[in-house]
């Protein structure tokens, strides 16, 4: 079920070379990719935001201090691991792994290479198979990628509760309401998404958006500002990082963490942001889809390129944000969840619902039907009615709409 949409799992290809592609070529080289991204990040965001602060920014360690990264990990790697007397010793221990995990999980179902041309289906052939460049593709994709965004919750909640303090705790506190809130919005803009691609696959959605043909602008624009915001809350990234805010609690819910556990919270959030902007880029920036194939390099690195440039600006942006933006108040922060996102993402949703519905029913353009439903030819709901108008009354003018539509034709 997990690796069903693939076209290696389908074809009649030996044992042997399933599992060479899938543990070999998939599994290692997915992760080893995911942890070199997340030491390239970290040093780039250092460079950027000390190029940005008049600074030189990490320059001794290995070229243009690439290796600082690698250098702080083994450092942290060997430094005394410290647990609370007062602290649930089990949970503790555990928190951290629940945040790395599911931000390599997320990974797995993200198409980041393949044939995406025109004439594309998004395979590429390994040792004479052809499958996806992506560790697995289930029919549910995007539905993991949700489910794993909020057990990641789960890891910051526990290691604030199980600390036995009460800074790790109130960061835990705000990381359990800001999570959720903003959870919801990021749904609601996913739907929206999922409403044009008819498909929860993440290569599905993917190959669906070939031409050019980006849910960015097929949706309106709105569900990606949405969804970027509640990504950024998700994050903890500033203007949204309540949890571990410095000024206020210290340290946030890793306070009493240290060596390698601490080591492993930031690489999870780090982590968390290539894989978000992954995310991001498949559903609104058609993956690895891009304009131009040209002749003499193959198709999927040409994917692979597309994906990587839209993958390093969304990145760029997040570190941009981070040296730029000033940490908004916690209640600002939850009043933009709940008042603004949340109902803007639930309307648009609704919008674009309709416009669907008018398009499944023949009419020309969403303008035009609703002018139709809502004005009309004899004066619309409003002359019709001098009350609430009930949902089947709404319903049975929807049915009458190609008549009237007929009508005004005729008339001009």
């Amino acid at each position: 079920m997990i690796f069903a949409l693939d076209p290696l799992y389908l074809s009649d290809a030996p044992t042997w070379k399933v599992l060479v592609i899938t543990l070999l070529f998939k599994v290692l080289v997915a992760f080893a990719a995911l942890l070199v991204s997340v030491m390239l990040m970290i040093w780039w965001e250092r460079k950027f935001i000390g190029a940005m602060q008049n600074r030189i920014g990490p320059n001794r360690a290995g070229p243009l201090g690439m290796l600082q990264t690698l250098a702080d990990g083994i450092k942290l790697f060997f430094k005394e691991d410290l647990i609370p007397e007062k602290s649930d010793r089990f949970v503790f221990k555990l928190a951290p792994y629940l945040s790395l995990v599911p931000a390599f999980l997320v990974f797995t179902v993200i198409p980041i290479a393949g044939d995406f041309s025109a004439d594309g289906d998004g395979t590429v052939s390994m040792l004479g198979e052809r499958t996806f460049l992506q560790v697995a593709d289930p029919h549910i994709g995007i539905l993991f990628v949700l489910a794993m965004s909020s057990v990641a919750v789960y890891g910051v909640m526990l290691a604030g509760w199980s600390s036995g303090s009460k800074y790790p705790l109130l960061g835990s506190v705000r990381a359990s309401a800001q999570m959720v809130s903003y959870e919801a919005a990021l749904g609601l803009a996913l739907v929206a998404v999922l409403l044009q691609s008819e498909t929860l696959s993440t290569h599905g959605i993917a190959l669906s958006q070939i031409d050019q043909n980006w849910y960015l602008w097929v949706t309106g624009f709105v569900p990606f500002i949405v969804f970027f915001i509640a990504t950024t809350a998700e994050l903890n990234r500033p203007p949204f990082d309540h949890v571990e805010a410095e000024q206020e609690l210290v340290g946030g819910f890793h306070t009493e963490y240290s060596s390698i556990r601490f080591a492993l919270f930031f690489l999870a959030e780090f982590m968390n942001v290539i894989t978000m902007s992954a995310v991001m880029v498949t559903l609104f920036f058609g993956g690895p889809s891009g304009p131009w194939y040209p002749g003499f390099l193959p198709a999927w690195l040409m994917g692979f390129l597309y994906f990587f440039i839209k993958l390093f600006v969304f990145l760029c942006v997040f570190i941009w944000m981070r040296g730029t933006l000033p940490r908004m108040r916690y209640d600002q922060l939850m009043d933009l969840g709940w008042k603004l996102l949340i109902p803007l993402a639930l309307g648009w949703v609704l919008v674009l619902a309709a416009r669907d519905v008018f398009a499944d029913r023949g009419f020309g353009s969403t303008a035009e039907s609703f002018a139709v439903l809502l004005i009309g030819k004899d004066g619309g709901l409003k002359n019709q009615f001098d009350r609430p108008v009930t949902p089947e009354e709404i319903f049975s003018l929807i049915d009458v709409m190609p008549m009237r539509m007929q009508e005004m034709r005729q008339d001009k």
